[in-house]
């Protein structure tokens, strides 16, 4: 582990900063919107913005990188966040907040692939599982971290944007001035969603209801702590709980998949994260941090779960593409799932969030348990190493993820021969 530190404590440094930025934005606005009198259909648009511009930027970063570079890439991407930043305050229309959401979106993705691909390229076979780890718990603590600064300040002021635009800026100074050098970018062979549901029906789908509640809880939670009645300091402790969860289950729960049917534990999750969401329907603050806490906890351990078992079913030279694929589906439903809460709640009112999330949850874990009635589970040679992997990850990390697992079921081959 120091090892790693050693050679790319700037890029850690520099993402944790990022991650401080856009976990800060995202609850502010959440705030802000009900100050300014947006409706909660109208923040559910906004919001739903930030992945449509991350969706386009996962295919349009790749080419913007192979003509200029990485390092223009990131400080032209750089710059435009930290501009848009400071802008939603000046801004107060709905429609400008979304156009920033998409530009915002847009640039954090490219971030993340320049980011990741650097760390992707400091990292080897040897340590790549450490760093792959330590990079998650880095953007976690950064979005915990973010609430703190929501909690003492004030989101009727300015203050609280400037801060997330400095932050960003400081957060490309050290990755910008490493001395490590840039990486190459290769173009990954396409799969067709054709070809990823013949391999996994139950990844397909599944990535698509988990970014439906990636996005709800991303996007929302804000918003519905807002109309909820909960003050700016419970509101930046529901957002933690929810990242607080997602760190603390991730890797006990991807230690028990190495050992057992995958879909058992992507069924029990999601079970149990149903009966999470109805712990919110109560109305009452409490029961809205135990299930953000569980809902939380669960959908991040699931959508590790996910690429695990799609990668089970593939060859390793299809994983890279699969990876791709999973991620557009994910994406596009992150697009819509701020705008299905929304609706939710101008139905239902502020306990149509948990609604939402509970049937979302419940029919993940009826197809998975309809599924593991229609293929039968892989056996244990079969079946590669879990990887933990943040749901908002760039198609660099996935890959990376991807050449883990063929590294370390390598390895397990070998150790059994």
């Amino acid at each position: 582990m120091l090892s790693i530190l050693k050679r790319a404590w700037a890029l850690y440094l520099g993402i944790g900063l990022l991650m401080v930025g856009n976990g800060l934005q995202g609850s502010l606005l959440g705030v802000r919107g009900a100050i300014e009198g947006f409706t909660t259909q109208q923040m559910s648009y906004v919001m739903s913005g930030y992945f449509a511009g991350f969706l386009v930027s996962a295919s349009v970063t790749p080419i913007m990188i192979r003509r200029v570079g990485h390092v223009r890439v990131f400080a032209a991407l750089g710059s435009l966040i930290s501009a848009v930043l400071i802008l939603y305050p000046a801004l107060t229309d709905w429609w400008l907040w979304l156009g920033l959401r998409v530009v915002i979106g847009f640039c954090f993705c490219g971030v993340y692939v320049t980011a990741e691909s650097w760390l992707n390229n400091v990292t080897t076979t040897a340590n790549r599982g450490s760093a792959l780890s330590l990079y998650m718990v880095t953007q976690m603590a950064g979005i915990v971290s973010a609430q703190g600064l929501l909690a003492i300040g004030d989101p009727s002021g300015f203050i609280l944007f400037i801060v997330p635009s400095v932050l960003v800026s400081l957060a490309f100074a050290p990755i910008l001035l490493s001395v490590n050098p840039a990486p190459s970018f290769e173009t990954t062979k396409p799969m067709s969603l054709a070809e990823l549901w013949r391999a996994s029906p139950l990844g397909t789908v599944g990535m698509a209801l988990i970014g439906l509640v990636f996005a709800a809880q991303f996007g929302m939670t804000a918003v519905y702590g807002t109309l909820a009645g909960f003050t700016v300091a419970q509101i930046s402790l529901l957002v933690g709980a929810t990242y607080v969860g997602g760190l603390v289950l991730q890797f006990p729960i991807g230690w028990a998949s190495d050992m057992m049917d995958r879909r058992v534990l992507i069924l029990g999750c999601a079970v149990v994260a149903v009966g999470g969401a109805a712990a919110g329907l109560s109305g009452g603050f409490a029961g809205a941090v135990v299930a953000g806490a569980m809902v939380g906890g669960l959908s991040n351990p699931i959508y590790a779960l996910l690429i695990a078992y799609v990668n089970d079913h593939i060859e390793y030279e299809d994983m890279p593409a699969a990876s791709g694929r999973l991620l557009f589906v994910n994406g596009l439903a992150a697009v819509a799932g701020p705008v299905v809460v929304g609706s939710a709640m101008n139905v239902a009112g502020p306990t149509g969030f948990w609604w939402f999330l509970l049937v979302v949850m419940a029919v993940l874990a009826g197809y998975t348990g309809w599924r593991m009635t229609r293929r039968p589970a892989p056996s244990a040679e079969e079946t590669g190493s879990f990887a933990p992997i943040f749901a908002e990850a760039s198609a660099v990390t996935w890959e990376a993820v991807s050449e883990e697992m063929e590294e370390t079921s390598g390895e397990d081959e070998e150790r059994a021969a």
